[in-house]
């Protein structure tokens, strides 16, 4: 590759790490690291009780996904548990999947149910899922092989 294309590829690469609606984290390998929940942290939905968004120099890999996370120690918490802190359909809206629909979900539209967090296309889809929220969860859970794609 030429020096002059390498630059290209580099700079394209910086401003679509930079933007906030970048989902997908490219490495030189090719290889290709999906960014979960929009680059929220996860731990913070439980420890903080709010959306935050995470940072790019606080990262972790897990089950081919790239979490962030807004301090260290929230990133020490979830490498010891990621299970119970990943979102129970990664980037998904859960009420969208107990229909038999893939909607991107908003990771300031969440719930927490059993201690299990759970993400929404936005406050309607989370209202509606609480209104039958074993119901939901059990065809969310049904469908979930819908949601093994980015």
């Amino acid at each position: 590759m030429h020096a002059h294309s390498r630059r290209s590829v580099l700079c394209l690469v910086a401003l679509a790490a930079a933007s906030p609606f970048a989902v997908p984290v490219l490495s030189f390998a090719g290889d290709e690291v999906l960014l979960a929940i929009k680059g929220y942290d996860p731990v913070a939905y439980f420890t903080l009780g709010k959306a935050t968004p995470g940072l790019s120099d606080i990262e972790h890999e897990w089950d081919e996904h790239r979490y962030r996370f807004s301090r260290p120690e929230h990133r020490e918490v979830f490498k010891a548990a990621p299970e119970r802190y990943a979102p129970q359909f990664t980037n998904y809206c859960a009420m969208a999947l107990a229909l038999g629909k893939i909607v991107q979900a908003d990771p300031e539209s969440w719930l927490i149910v059993d201690g299990k967090l759970y993400i929404f296309g936005g406050p309607a889809g989370r209202d509606r899922f609480q209104q039958d929220l074993a119901g939901n969860i059990a065809k969310a859970n049904q469908n979930r092989a819908m949601a093994k794609s980015p």
